[in-house]
């Protein structure tokens, strides 16, 4: 590849910084350009878990009954307020499709391949670069007051462990706090996942945009596109607030706000901003050792080495930035209801973000139709962090023409048409 091409890269979360990375292990010349900060979206708030343990998608068999009574509770983990708004509407629709066996196992293939090269790919840069983002491989831990839950789990797991070759753990009743001792008693049991790890987002940002410069990475900060140029099949320029823009590459990684430049680019990007939640504090007495999902309400903990983060949830409230008070309870009191110690009521960080929601549960990794120069990289859902590092040498070696180490065709534009 010639030492001339250049890329712009549209985004500066973890996909964005990803993709940037190992692009220029390509010998790309690469600029981000963000509108705000580096990592300021969903990258941010979120609990940090690197997981190759999230293969199963959303939806699958049963899931829209389950989950409809929890939209319908008003604490629910689930809200969606009713409103009109007929993308979502069709998003839900096209989600309740994807519901069945087939589907379910088709998602959950693609996933496990970018999670488990991404995981390879995280610990391979965290030798080579050394970057203080307080990685611990404590595994992850999925915690039950049911005891019928914690049963019924058997079949996932056991799909897991046959067909994947994850290495989960069952702890039932008592013997879930042997492993983990800042659980309340009466728990009805947990499912531990050993190879699972977990870090401090805000810091692996850091880290990763400091390498990124130290190798010549252009960054530009409190830059917005306003608009993209398309003539003859490739995207000539980039409108932004700081001027026109050019590249012989582009790269969409906006994350829930990826959809705003579909039409010009010819293709569909059905993504739904999820709305998750995070609150920050200073670890409290006794903490948990090992981060862990509350599954009644999908309430997760994360004990890092200098915070502790209780997340999660999710709101299908579009494109609305405000901080949801009963969300925000509803993930205290969910916590105090698991944790022997109460949560110090002094809070460093209050935090909402957009997930970039796919009804199938996979990202957009892939050339863009109408502009062979631009590609997308958006819509890794709840799995961004874990499955940040594959798509963004995906992403590269697609542009740059390379073997790809995964196959990318889960992740195609195309599936959508």
């Amino acid at each position: 590849m010639s030492e001339s091409r250049n890329a712009i890269v549209v985004g500066g979360g973890l996909v964005g910084c990803w993709s940037a990375w190992y692009l220029m292990q390509h010998d790309w010349h690469v600029t981000i350009v963000e509108r705000d900060r580096i990592g300021s979206g969903a990258s941010h708030g979120n609990c940090g878990y690197v997981s190759p343990s999230h293969v199963m998608p959303l939806a699958g068999p049963g899931v829209v009954a389950k989950t409809l009574p929890m939209v319908l509770k008003r604490n629910g983990a689930l809200s969606i307020p009713f409103r009109f708004d007929p993308s979502l509407w069709n998003w839900l629709y096209r989600f309740w499709g994807e519901c069945t066996p087939d589907r379910m196992q088709r998602a959950a293939v693609g996933r496990h391949a970018l999670l488990a090269s991404s995981m390879s790919l995280y610990r391979e840069f965290m030798a080579s670069e050394d970057v203080d983002c307080e990685w611990q491989d404590e595994g992850l831990l999925l915690v039950y007051r049911s005891k019928r839950d914690f049963d019924e789990y058997q079949t996932t797991a056991d799909r897991l462990k046959n067909e994947f070759g994850l290495r989960i753990n069952a702890y039932a009743g008592e013997a879930v706090r042997e492993l983990e001792p800042a659980l309340r008693e009466g728990m009805a049991g947990g499912w531990h996942f050993p190879d699972d790890a977990h870090i401090r987002p805000d810091k692996l940002l850091s880290g990763l945009r400091a390498r990124l410069e130290q190798r010549g990475c252009v960054i530009r900060e409190q830059v917005a596109v306003e608009s993209m140029r398309i003539e003859a099949g490739r995207l000539t320029a980039l409108e932004t607030t700081a001027g026109s823009m050019s590249a012989d590459l582009v790269v969409l990684s906006t994350g829930a706000e990826a959809p705003r430049f579909a039409k010009p680019l010819g293709c569909t990007i059905p993504i739904q901003p999820g709305k998750g939640f995070s609150f920050t504090m200073k670890p409290p007495k006794n903490a948990p050792k090992i981060p862990m999902i509350f599954e009644e309400h999908h309430v997760a903990v994360t004990p890092m080495k200098s915070a502790f983060r209780v997340g999660s949830t999710m709101q299908f409230t579009g494109y609305d930035r405000s901080l949801n008070r009963r969300r925000l309870e509803l993930l205290r009191r969910c916590a105090s209801d698991h944790l022997t110690e109460p949560l110090p009521t002094e809070v460093d960080e209050e935090w909402s973000g957009w997930r970039p929601m796919v009804y199938d549960g996979l990202p957009c990794i892939d050339r863009a139709p109408a502009a062979k120069n631009v590609m997308v990289a958006a819509g890794n859902g709840m799995v961004g962090l874990a499955s940040g590092t594959a798509t963004g040498k995906l992403l590269a070696e697609l542009a740059s023409e390379a073997t790809p180490h995964i196959d990318p065709a889960p992740y195609s534009l195309s599936r959508f048409r």
